[in-house]
């Protein structure tokens, strides 16, 4: 005595109409079995025979659409065979006969008319039912058909006239001009960079140990590198590996920077890290890669001259004892320079 809410509840339902709903579109695409494998890993309670009743009929319209499909599906393959209807302009299937014979199908046509165009395949099964329930309907081949007998048709005609056909293709052999002298055109040098000529000569490295009968794994470890490396060295042209070397970036990228590097790493001490120099240098235009950088800094950097604090003794005019002591930073060569003449003039102020 409950009024129901349409979309919602109905009466008799164990289960909500949105279950209901999930468990009909998994029984459409898997079926029975397949279908309640899958709902017992999603932990929904249910059996293929349930799934199996959920599963409804089409509705089939009244009276057959205007461009009716008719064309044949196998149950099993070569055992047993069903005749599936489609509506061409909606692209809908209309109906789903249990057999491909001509009665099945004209008792169909008679309680379903006003089809006025058949698209159909070429069994005489069906030309024979539309003559017998739509003989006023245009029959038409579908697209796969007629592309399959146009191909038919077209080898057949090739393969009849094959002796005209090689004859005229031999006169016009015979006509063909011959092409003009190729243009000589300069060849491409590559720029006789560093990294050029270090792929030059590692190809060749490779080459002569790969003909010389060599592993990958021994080239590897006698020219030092990676057997990735030596494999590609081995598998690759020549020109390939330069046209790829020479797209590379320049090793030069970092030469504008090293001065600034090489400074802020002498007044550092070395406490600087090698981040907080990319970020640095990237504030100044750098566009290279860190790697680069660190790399850099590996390398092992040109004394700077040290600087030294000497104590130079002056008299002159002053309050107390009348010296002045005064401090100057100077440089062991500048220090050196100047002891002799420190000497000898403090033994003259003697």
């Amino acid at each position: 005595m409950v009024e129901q809410v349409s979309g919602l509840s109905e009466r008799y339902r164990r289960s909500s109409l949105g279950l209901k709903t999930w468990l009909r579109r998994l029984a459409v695409e898997l079926g029975g079995r397949a279908g309640e494998r899958l709902c017992r890993r999603l932990h929904l309670v249910t059996g293929r025979t349930r799934l199996l009743g959920l599963l409804q009929p089409p509705m089939v319209p009244e009276r057959s659409p205007r461009v009716l499909g008719v064309d044949e599906f196998a149950f099993r393959k070569g055992r047993r065979y069903g005749t599936i209807l489609v509506d061409v302009e909606a692209g809908q299937v209309v109906d789903v006969l249990p057999d491909r014979t001509s009665e099945t199908l004209a008792a169909w046509l008679r309680n379903h008319p006003g089809a006025e165009i058949i698209c159909r395949d070429r069994a005489s099964a069906y030309t024979r039912a539309i003559k017998q329930a739509a003989p006023d309907a245009v029959e038409v081949a579908d697209r796969w058909h007629l592309l399959q007998n146009l191909a038919a048709a077209v080898e057949k005609t090739c393969h009849q006239h094959r002796a005209c056909l090689r004859k005229s293709a031999d006169e016009e052999t015979g006509h063909i001009r011959e092409a003009p002298p190729p243009i000589q055109v300069p060849v491409h040098e590559l720029p006789r960079t560093q990294i050029v000529e270090r792929t030059r000569h590692r190809y060749t490295d490779v080459q002569k140990l790969v003909a010389a009968g060599w592993t990958i794994s021994a080239i590897a470890r006698r020219l030092h590198l990676d057997r990735k490396t030596v494999r590609r060295f081995r598998d690759t042209d020549l020109d390939q590996l330069l046209a790829s070397a020479n797209q590379r970036r320049p090793a030069g990228v970092l030469e504008p920077f090293k001065p600034y590097l090489n400074t802020r790493f002498t007044e550092s001490l070395g406490q600087v890290s090698g981040s907080r120099l990319f970020l640095e240098i990237q504030e100044r235009g750098y566009r290279g890669s860190r790697q680069a950088l660190l790399d850099h800094l590996d390398e092992p950097v040109e004394p700077v001259e040290p600087l030294i604090f000497r104590v130079v003794v002056q008299r002159g005019q002053a309050p107390g004892n009348g010296v002045v002591v005064s401090t100057a930073l100077v440089s062991d060569h500048a220090a050196e320079a100047g002891a002799g003449r420190g000497e000898s003039s403090s033994s003259s102020d003697e």
